[in-house]
């Protein structure tokens, strides 16, 4: 075997099939639908560390596949991809809705009430970024004539590379980074402050305020 061979063993990509482009992202894919449940049967025993976990490590394998599939995927179906539907441009912008929400978790410390419900959102959207990916994008750039297993390669000597030296902060990492996160939902909060009439028997109102 070659170094390359090994490295590629490594990471489960035991045959030259299995290193082309496709997947290689069909792979990626599996690994984050494992991790998604093994959040939500964390979250029905309420295993607080493990969840913490699991989303730490979520966030970092979501990252590799999004930088490789922008940086290197969409730009090769871009350029031999007839796209009139517009799926790249939706894949896009699914990515940038996953980047922030992890750089969101990222600075989060897990035990914020809105934690969950953000890891949440973020697997419900990958979820179905996923789905349309395998059931639309990929059979449609399957028809093209690009050579998805040298494509392979440059998506897998860039996943390794990444997996090294770490995956560099994003624009949506700055961007989070600059503005914060909100620890705490405007709902949340808001229901501090306004007050609410309650009926009463016999159609009477009275003034409810919430206080803290």
């Amino acid at each position: 075997h070659t170094e390359r061979d090994k490295e590629a063993t490594m990471l489960g990509l035991k045959t030259a099939n299995a290193r082309e482009a496709i997947a290689l992202l069909k792979k990626d894919h599996l690994l984050l639908r494992k991790l998604f449940d093994r959040f939500e049967a964390a979250e029905k025993t309420h295993k607080t560390e493990e969840i913490k976990d699991i989303v730490a490590e979520a966030c970092r394998e979501l990252k590799v596949p999004a930088t490789i599939e922008g940086a290197l995927f969409y730009p090769a179906l871009r350029q031999h991809m007839e796209d009139e539907d517009g799926l790249l441009d939706e894949a896009d912008e699914e990515h940038h809705e996953a980047k922030i929400l992890v750089a969101e978790l990222e600075l989060m410390s897990g035990d914020e009430p809105n934690y969950r419900a953000k890891f949440m959102v973020l697997a419900e959207n990958v979820r179905h970024h996923i789905k349309e990916e395998e059931g639309e994008l990929f059979p449609k750039a399957q028809k093209t004539g690009i050579d998805f297993e040298a494509l392979g390669e440059r998506l897998l000597e860039r996943k390794q590379q990444l997996i090294k030296d770490g995956v560099p902060p994003d624009a949506e990492a700055e961007m989070v980074g600059q503005f914060g996160v909100s620890r705490e939902s405007p709902s949340r909060r808001n229901q501090k402050t306004i007050s609410v009439s309650l009926a009463e028997a016999g159609g009477r109102r009275r003034s409810r305020t919430r206080k803290h």
